[in-house]
């Protein structure tokens, strides 16, 4: 399978939570090493990421780290180049991950992906240069978060408005999305630690402040892999209608 568009060719998969919420299946496997559909959730993403025409995927790694390499080996069964980043403990959240990954990436935009969802989403309908700072995939909203996230009116996402969506966990960057990270993050708990920790969504907000996020809607299937019983809803559903 081909790409259907030039998109980026390099790759960030967010995979070094906790997983506190899926234990104990978490208390020996990261989340993102689970299985759903006879395969690693991650694996899900790789096979995607392969399929889309990138070549070089950084997984940043905290919990657990030491068990991802064994499974995942350098990424040449996907035709993948694997690089880990390793936050140590404890994990630095979605910005200090993302920030401590840049030195594994090079200038060019960026995917990233929540290793603990599933979607069907085509990644090689991204954009490889993003209009703006980023650019979002937002999903209809699950039960488990029914206010949702961001706003999108016409391809751009916003903080607020009257169509809140949720964020799919999937979307593209630019490394300049970071470049300020200290004057928007101020002094909030773990910005002066080494390396710094902090979440990617105050950043986002700041450039959907001044219109630098783009989007889009994803009418298809998507699941946070959340608990375990989301889990074993996943594997079903895909055992009987296999992607």
């Amino acid at each position: 399978m081909s790409p259907s568009s030039p998109g980026p060719r390099q790759a960030l998969i967010f995979a070094a939570g906790l997983g506190e919420r899926m234990r104990p299946l978490t208390d020996t496997t990261p989340k993102p090493l689970l299985f759903a559909g006879g395969k690693p959730l991650i694996g899900w993403h790789l096979e995607r990421l392969a399929a889309a025409g990138v070549r070089d995927v950084v997984v940043n790694v905290s919990w657990l780290a030491e068990a991802f390499a064994p499974t995942l080996g350098d990424g040449g069964h996907w035709g993948l180049r694997l690089h880990y980043s390793n936050e140590g403990a404890p994990p630095l959240e979605t910005g200090g991950g993302m920030l401590h990954a840049l030195r594994l990436l090079d200038d060019a935009p960026f995917i990233a992906i929540n290793g603990d969802i599933w979607s069907d989403f085509d990644l090689g309908r991204l954009p490889a240069e993003p209009d703006g700072d980023a650019h979002l995939v937002l999903v209809d909203n699950p039960g488990h978060n029914p206010a949702g996230d961001f706003a999108l009116e016409g391809g751009r996402v916003r903080s607020e408005g009257p169509s809140r969506l949720t964020f799919s966990g999937i979307g593209v960057y630019r490394p300049a999305l970071l470049r300020h990270w200290r004057a928007t993050i101020g002094d909030a708990p773990g910005a002066d630690a080494t390396p710094p920790r902090f979440r990617l969504a105050p950043l986002l907000r700041a450039s959907m402040a001044h219109g630098g996020v783009g989007g889009e809607h994803h009418p298809g299937r998507w699941t946070d892999v959340g608990t375990p019983e989301r889990l074993a809803q996943l594997d079903e559903a895909l055992a009987t209608a296999p992607d």
